[in-house]
């Protein structure tokens, strides 16, 4: 099924009013009771994640009446929704509030992301900052680009390769199992800097724009991945599981790596997994 331009654009006024009403009034404002805890002390979900989502899939259901909707937190009471995802003409996989932790901790550095699959193939990809009110969109065969508040756009391009010694990047090393884990962190140091923001939304803005290099990630989880290996792509980039497979939103275990090209892939695969 086609996803065009006008179906991008009606998803994203959708997830912008979502995230005014029912996201932001709730920012350092959450009340007692208002963030509990699903697996632990840092996976975290507030009453703005769930309020967030319903409303987004309420919109989505009027304006694309014929897709699945997949939010983490119906799928957190619906585990069964992850896999329908493959064989859907059209799936909308939505996270409300990407970065959960920092939005209960009352830090301005999280997102709302939606991607757009069809038969397990990502076409389109949405990542908000409700804060500033901007936008990384993509569009498959189209292209990736900001969009400003006002309006303005401008074209996504992401990092040339350039040796390790002078790369940057972000990881979520501590989601690894050992003895990847301590290896992995070990191997960072050959870089020159590397980041966790615990906000894939904000990583996979920094990795579009060119900022940083790379983005090694091991949780894989649709709604955290699905945009923004997409607006990657679109911008130039190359992803792949840490196999070596293709990425799909419906594969959930074996981490990703993005990179500018395929060769720093495979650079950062040796020198930083060992």
């Amino acid at each position: 099924m086609s996803f065009a331009r006008a179906d991008l654009d009606r998803l994203s006024a959708i997830l912008a009013e979502a995230a005014e009403t029912e996201i932001m009034p709730r920012f350092r404002r959450l009340e007692d009771g208002g963030i509990r805890e699903k697996t632990g002390a840092l996976d975290l979900v507030t009453d703005a994640d769930e309020q967030g989502e319903w409303r987004i899939r309420d919109l989505c259901a009027r304006a694309f009446p014929q897709a699945l909707f997949v939010g983490e937190e119906s799928v957190a009471r619906d585990a069964a929704l992850l896999t329908r995802i493959k064989d859907a003409e059209l799936a909308i996989i939505v996270d409300p509030i990407d970065g959960t932790s920092n939005f209960a901790w009352g830090m301005p550095l999280f997102g709302v992301m939606a991607a757009v699959v069809s038969r397990g193939e990502t076409v389109a990809g949405l990542i908000l900052d409700p804060v500033g009110r901007d936008w990384h969109k993509g569009l498959r065969g189209a292209g990736a680009w900001a969009e400003s508040v006002n309006g303005r756009t401008r074209d996504l391009r992401v990092a040339k390769p350039d040796k390790l010694s002078e790369m940057t990047g972000l990881s979520s090393w501590y989601l690894m199992p050992e003895p990847q884990r301590s290896r992995t962190v070990a191997n960072l140091a050959k870089t020159k800097a590397s980041f966790n923001y615990r906000c894939a939304a904000y990583e996979y803005r920094l990795i579009a724009e060119g900022l940083v290099h790379f983005g090694l990630h091991y949780k894989l989880m649709p709604w955290d991945h699905a945009a923004g290996v997409l607006i990657h792509a679109e911008a130039g980039g190359y992803s792949a599981l840490l196999d070596g497979s293709p990425y799909s939103a419906s594969r959930h275990e074996g981490g990703i790596i993005s990179a500018p090209d395929r060769a720093t892939y495979e650079l950062i695969k040796r020198e930083i997994l060992g």
